[in-house]
């Protein structure tokens, strides 16, 4: 499981790796993207725009070599409407919080999510890979379950054209060409 973790985190378009003895609870840090990661994540992402994306966090030690982060993304994104194909542009803006837990307390916790007894909704933390936790992930994976499934532009509506609703029917309809073949 942890190589299968490892490989997933590489494909990421980018990373912020943070050493756990650098950790300031007292300050809040931040997170801007290059040119070349906003280019990855809008090819990715499937988006036409992507700017000012940000990321304010703060981190603290929990108990058992636990990492709490508490923050807040926000970017300007563009989309693609899904009805007229035109640019829909969206400022995002999400609080996040999440748990960093060493490699070998997430394997424990796959375990006990495997089993059929300890059926329940496990809130799945992030991992700390030796003494390091990496943010990189967590930005692009807030900002792609943020983005909105299907963007619309105002005011834009799918108009279907039903041949019931018109009283016609085309004679290349199936059913059509079923009935003739049973009155033959």
């Amino acid at each position: 499981m942890t190589q299968d973790l490892n490989e997933d985190l590489q494909t990421l378009p980018m990373t912020r790796k943070v050493r756990l003895g650098e950790i300031d609870s007292a300050t809040d840090k931040t997170i801007e993207i290059s040119e070349e990661e906003r280019e990855t994540i809008m090819a990715l992402l499937d988006l036409k725009g992507l700017g000012g994306l940000s990321f304010v966090y703060r981190l603290r030690q929990g108990t058992g070599k636990k990492v709490l982060l508490t923050g807040h993304l926000q970017a300007d994104v563009v989309q693609t409407c899904v009805v007229t194909l035109e640019p829909v542009p969206a400022r995002i803006g999400v609080p996040v919080e999440a748990e960093f837990l060493p490699m070998e307390k997430i394997a424990a916790l796959q375990k006990r999510a495997e089993d059929p007894s300890q059926a329940g909704e496990i809130d799945w933390p992030e991992a700390i890979e030796g003494d390091e936790i990496d943010l990189g992930p967590l930005v692009y994976e807030t900002l792609a379950t943020s983005l909105d499934p299907y963007p619309k532009k105002a005011g834009a509506d799918f108009k279907w054209s039903d041949s019931e609703q018109s009283g016609e029917t085309p004679k290349n309809n199936p059913f059509s060409v079923l009935k003739g073949l049973k009155s033959s």
